[in-house]
């Protein structure tokens, strides 16, 4: 969809999360279009798209200001940045829904670089939620993707509102922990404060971590006119941070996925992997992954709530992974093992009996017990599977004896 019909078709949309279904229709209708014209794409730009941005709150209330107006509940159109970001920090999910997890995910990959890098580097921070649409043919189950993306501006806004809010005023799952709170010098407090950045949302036809990678590398859309030069005339870089859970990780470094091409009709239908060429250098996973860790690090979430084991497994997973012996056996690269970060679940996380997942959240909106999704999902994203009855299964007179 051409960005100009996109942005005519965006302001009809009205407030996010009104409590009648008429009023969110325009927001479902526009996220139809948008994926639709996406899907019935054949030119090969269209493998990745943004199709809409959750715009920062600094440069909405700018805009309201100038306008004399307040400050508006902003309707979804893509906005490209002014200039080139330094990091994108990039969330690949199915979003079938986005759930606290991965809000947290988003939230302290955000406020460790900001913290790395500096506050007044945020303007180079971009955030990219990513929802891959490989079937296109294919009816999703059990929520259809233009759902999905109505969550991901859901949940979009409320990763904003966790990143703006002191953590003091922060709902309770977000908060660091209980008791009294030390106090902070100017500098302390300057730091403290809030971090306000935009969300983009996105579409991708890719299967592949280092197909999508080299999509968003290549879109136009982080290449703002006229091209930023560095010295010597080399355009300016973007690094991209893939956010992982660990059995991601598993599956990025599993050879099943990389190798020859398919020898049959039937593996063609059932397999989706890499393709190897023969006539270049390297292992198949040297071939789809060298250029892939090149422009882009992996941080990689434990889960050590279900059956992937406990924190000191999937550290060992990890470092025989990255050892020498590791990489050979699996025709990796030595380069590889700066590029991955293995970080911990928040306190809160990992002191909490509750499994928060996907998988859960769905099981809760599916028997309507709306407060058990509440401590699954962040609010928006609640109000929104509540108001439109996803995943709820409908009994019909008769279904039950």
């Amino acid at each position: 969809m051409p960005q100009d019909d996109m942005l005519e078709h965006s302001l009809k949309a009205q407030s996010l999360l009104l409590p009648s279904a008429a009023s969110r229709r325009p927001l479902t209708d526009f996220f139809t279009r948008a994926l639709s014209a996406f899907q019935s794409s054949s030119d090969a730009a269209q493998k990745f798209q943004v199709i809409c941005t959750a715009p920062s709150h600094a440069s909405t209330s700018a805009a309201a200001e100038a306008l004399g107006k307040s400050y508006p509940q902003q309707p979804p159109a893509p906005i490209s940045p002014t200039k080139r970001p330094h990091t994108l920090i990039v969330l690949d999910s199915s979003f079938n829904p986005p759930t606290l997890a991965h809000l947290r995910m988003a939230t302290s990959a955000v406020e460790d670089i900001i913290k790395r890098k500096g506050k007044g580097e945020i303007d180079g921070v971009r955030l990219l939620l990513l929802l891959a649409v490989v079937n296109a043919d294919k009816a999703p189950k059990p929520a259809a993707f233009d759902q999905r993306l109505a969550m991901m501006w859901a949940f979009a806004r409320d990763v904003q509102r966790a990143l703006r809010e002191d953590e003091d005023e922060r709902p309770d799952v977000l908060a660091s922990g209980p008791g009294p709170k030390p106090q902070l010098n100017n500098q302390e407090a300057e730091q403290k404060q809030g971090l306000d950045i935009a969300v983009d949302i996105s579409l991708t036809a890719k299967p592949f971590f280092h197909e999508k990678s080299r999509a968003m590398a290549e879109s136009e859309f982080y290449k703002p006119p006229p091209p930023e030069q560095k010295e010597g005339g080399k355009e300016d870089t973007m690094e991209q941070v893939i956010l992982a859970g660990y059995d991601t990780l598993i599956r990025i470094f599993n050879p099943k996925y990389y190798g020859p091409p398919p020898t049959s009709v039937t593996q063609v239908a059932t397999q989706i992997r890499h393709v190897h060429d023969p006539s270049k250098k390297g292992t198949p996973m040297q071939q789809a992954l060298d250029l892939f860790f090149s422009r882009a690090k992996l941080r990689v979430t434990m889960r050590t709530d279900d059956e992937w084991g406990g924190k000191a497994e999937q550290m060992a997973y990890l470092e025989s992974l990255l050892s020498e012996e590791g990489l050979q056996k699996i025709g990796g690269s030595k380069g590889w093992k700066d590029r991955i970060e293995m970080v911990e679940r928040l306190t809160e996380e990992r002191d909490s009996t509750e499994v928060v997942s996907s998988t859960y959240a769905r099981k809760a909106a599916e028997r309507e017990e709306w407060g058990k999704l509440g401590r699954l999902v962040s609010p928006g994203v609640g109000k929104w599977i509540e108001g439109e009855r996803l995943y709820v299964v409908d009994v019909r007179p008769g279904d039950v004896d």
